[in-house]
C-alpha cells in the first residue's frame, strides 16, 4: 500500500482510496444540518456533525487507523501500534464535546443548556446517549455528564486537537454561534415545547426536551453512518440517492387506478367506496392526529394508505410509515401495498420496505438491509417493537432513525394493543412529534 503523507489525518481508507478526515466533518455537517432543518435547529445540526470526530486528529487515533490498515508497517515505522489491542479503546469523542460544552457554558443560561445539549450528542455518538446522572445501590448519585467534561487532557487529547485541526474548522464553528439563530432558534424550540398544549406539567417538558435531545442525536448517527456508507460503497450510494423516494403523485396515481378496477356489486362494496373517499377529502386537512375507526373487513388498508399517499403528496412529506403491533399483519399489508406501488421493472423493497424482526437473511438483499437501518424508503411498515426501539432504545441502532419519523405520515393499526405501561411515553413522543 503507498505511503500517504503522515500529517494528513484520515476518516476512512478502502482499497487504495483514503477519505480525508475533514471531508468526513465537512459531509456529516451538511447531511446532519438537513436532517435538523425538519425542526428548524439547522445549525446545531451542522455543528455537531462538524465536530463529531474532532478527537481522530490526535497522534494515537492516526497511528491505531495506519496501522489497522497498513499504512504503518511494524517492522519500518515506529509508530505503527497494534491495532487490534486499541480497537475501541482510544477516546476520540470526548475532545470534541469538551469543545463545545466550553465553548457554550460561559454564554449565560442559554449557552449552558444548548452546550449541554450538543456536548451530550458527542460524547454519546459511538455509544448511545449516555446517563448524565448515574448511581449504584449503595453509592450517591454520580455527575457522570460532569465528570466526563473534566476528563483528562491526556486521555481525550483536547489540547493537541486543537492545534492539528483544520483550522477552517474553526472559523465555521465561529460562523455557526455567532449567528443569531444559534440561540434564538434553539430557545424558540424550548419555547414552543413549553407552551404546547401537551406540556401540562415539568415531567412532560422534560421528556419531550430529551426527544429533543435523541432527533439531534438521530440526525448526528445517521449522518455519520451515511457518509461512512458513501465512500466505502458507491454503488450503494447511488442506488440510495437516485430511487426517487419522494414521487408521490406517481405512487397516488397507481393507487387511484388500483381503486378504480374495485366492481361495486355488493353493499359492502358501496361502503368500502365511501370510506375511501372520506380518507381521500380528509388528506387535503391540515396535519395533525386524526383516527379511523373501519370494522374488520371495510377496506381499511387501502382508505388508510389513499389518505397517507394524497397528504404526502399535498404537504411534501418524506414518508409514509405504518406501525402495526403484529408481523403476521405487516406481512400481508406489505404485500398488497407492494403489488400496487411497485411497477414492473422497480427494484423489489425500493418503495415499500419491511422492517422487523421476522425477516429472515434469505428475504432480505443488500439493498433491504441499506434502507432498513435508517428507513430511507418512501413507505415503510415496521412493528410497535421497532418503532419504540427507535424512539426510547439504548444504543445507537433505533436511534439513528428516529429523525427520519419528522415530517412523515405515522399510521397505526390496531393501536388499542399498545401496552397499557408504554401509553404515557407513547402520547408525550406523538405530540413531540407533531
Amino acid at each position: 500500500m503507498k505511503k500517504i503523507n503522515e500529517n494528513i489525518a484520515l476518516a476512512h481508507v478502502t482499497g487504495d482510496r483514503k477519505q480525508l478526515l475533514v471531508e468526513h466533518l465537512y459531509n456529516v455537517a451538511k447531511l446532519s444540518r438537513s436532517h435538523a432543518n425538519k425542526i428548524r435547529l439547522p445549525l446545531h445540526g451542522e455543528l455537531i456533525g462538524l465536530l463529531h470526530d474532532l478527537g481522530k486528529y490526535s497522534t494515537e487515533f492516526q497511528n491505531y487507523l495506519k496501522s489497522a490498515i497498513g499504512l504503518l508497517n511494524p517492522d519500518e515505522d515506529e509508530d505503527f501500534v497494534d491495532a487490534k489491542g486499541l480497537k475501541g479503546k482510544i477516546d476520540h469523542s470526548s475532545a470534541a464535546s469538551q469543545f463545545v460544552w466550553q465553548k457554550l457554558s460561559t454564554q449565560g443560561k442559554l449557552g449552558t443548556i444548548v452546550g449541554q445539549i450538543l456536548a451530550l450528542c458527542l460524547a454519546s455518538h459511538h455509544s448511545g446517549l449516555i446517563d448524565c446522572l448515574n448511581s449504584g445501590i449503595n453509592s450517591p448519585v454520580e455527575d457522570t455528564f460532569t465528570k466526563r467534561m473534566k476528563k483528562a487532557d491526556q486521555r481525550t487529547h483536547y489540547s493537541e486537537v486543537l492545534e492539528k485541526s483544520d483550522k477552517n474548522i474553526f472559523d465555521h464553528v465561529k460562523e455557526i454561534i455567532d449567528n443569531p439563530e444559534f440561540f434564538n432558534g434553539f430557545e424558540h424550540a424550548i419555547r414552543s415545547i413549553m407552551l404546547s398544549g401537551s406540556a401540562k406539567s415539568d415531567k412532560i417538558i422534560q421528556n419531550q426536551i430529551g426527544l429533543l435531545v435523541r432527533f439531534l442525536f438521530s440526525c448526528l448517527i445517521d449522518s455519520d453512518r451515511f457518509d461512512s456508507a458513501c465512500f466505502e460503497n458507491p454503488a450503494r450510494v447511488r442506488y440510495i440517492t437516485d430511487r426517487g423516494a419522494s414521487k408521490w403523485d406517481g405512487l397516488a396515481s397507481r393507487l387511484e387506478e388500483h381503486l378504480c378496477r374495485f366492481k361495486q356489486e355488493y353493499p359492502i362494496d358501496q361502503l368500502r367506496r365511501e370510506i375511501a373517499e372520506h380518507c381521500l377529502n380528509v388528506a387535503k386537512r391540515d396535519k395533525g392526529i386524526y383516527t379511523l375507526t373501519v370494522p374488520t373487513g371495510g377496506g381499511k388498508t387501502l382508505a388508510s394508505l389513499r389518505f397517507a399517499l394524497h397528504h404526502a403528496r399535498i404537504y411534501k412529506m418524506d414518508r409514509v410509515i405504518y406501525i402495526i403491533p403484529f408481523t403476521s399483519i405487516i406481512d400481508q399489508n406489505a404485500l398488497v401495498a407492494r403489488q400496487i406501488l411497485e411497477h414492473e421493472g422497480v427494484t423489489p423493497g425500493s418503495i415499500v420496505l419491511e422492517h422487523h424482526s421476522n425477516l429472515t437473511p434469505e428475504q432480505q438483499t443488500w439493498r433491504s438491509k441499506v434502507i432498513s437501518e435508517n428507513w430511507d424508503a418512501p413507505i415503510v411498515f415496521t412493528t410497535t417493537v421497532q418503532f419504540l426501539e427507535t424512539l426510547f432504545g439504548s444504543g445507537t441502532r433505533g436511534a439513528r432513525r428516529m429523525h427520519q419519523l419528522a415530517n412523515s405520515v405515522l399510521i397505526f393499526d390496531e393501536i388499542q394493543t399498545l401496552p397499557v405501561n408504554c401509553i404515557h411515553l407513547f402520547n408525550n413522543a406523538i405530540n413531540f412529534l407533531v
